[in-house]
């Protein structure tokens, strides 16, 4: 009888050791899970949405505009956001009349965003008041979809590259909200 008990034990350990030699560097290394809190990314991403964040990919290429993101707030390091990416390193972004415009290389002159994600409703009123800001080479300008109830770039200033944890990958909660996320492709 000691020696099945033994046996069973031993049996439990070698799955317990196993299970965290293969969850713990899933969990810290490739993927994360995220709690939504807030009405920021409304209608997109709502209060109390169970998210997975893709934490691998950033580090074999930045963050492309239109990734929705997890990092840390810079003026509190412990509190985590997530927000959409507008505006990418070296890059010029202004908000004016209604709309987001981006300047850079290929386009000298600015470009207004065409942000389908947005509800059409929301897209001019959204974007009121005026801001320009020039990225440095690891700044990344960020916004809510819901930018009247966002703290974001406009308020907190630009995002630097060491803060940023990883990329909206999966809403896995509620279920009948399950979706997996692409970046958006933007008409210029």
């Amino acid at each position: 009888m000691l020696k099945k008990i033994l046996a069973f034990t031993w049996e439990l350990v070698k799955v317990v050791v196993i299970s965290l030699v293969i969850i713990i560097p899933v969990r810290y290394f490739l993927i994360q899970p995220f709690y939504v809190k807030g009405a920021s990314m409304e209608p997109n991403f709502e209060d109390h949405q169970y998210l997975i964040i893709d934490e691998l990919s950033f580090r074999f290429h930045n963050p492309a505009r239109g990734d929705v993101i997890v990092f840390r707030y810079p003026k509190d390091p412990q509190e985590y956001f997530i927000k959409r990416v507008i505006g990418l390193p070296g890059e010029k972004v202004e908000v004016k009349d209604g709309q987001v415009f981006v300047y850079n290389q290929e386009f000298k002159d600015g470009v207004a965003l065409e942000e389908t994600y947005l509800p059409a409703d929301l897209k001019t009123f959204a974007n009121t008041g005026t801001e320009s800001v020039k990225l440095g080479p690891n700044e990344f300008y960020v916004m809510g979809d819901n930018r009247n109830s966002s703290k974001d770039s406009r308020s907190f200033g630009p995002v630097d590259r060491s803060f940023i944890i990883g990329r909206v990958m999966f809403r896995g909660w509620p279920l009948n909200k399950i979706t997996v996320f692409q970046t958006p492709s933007y008409q210029y």
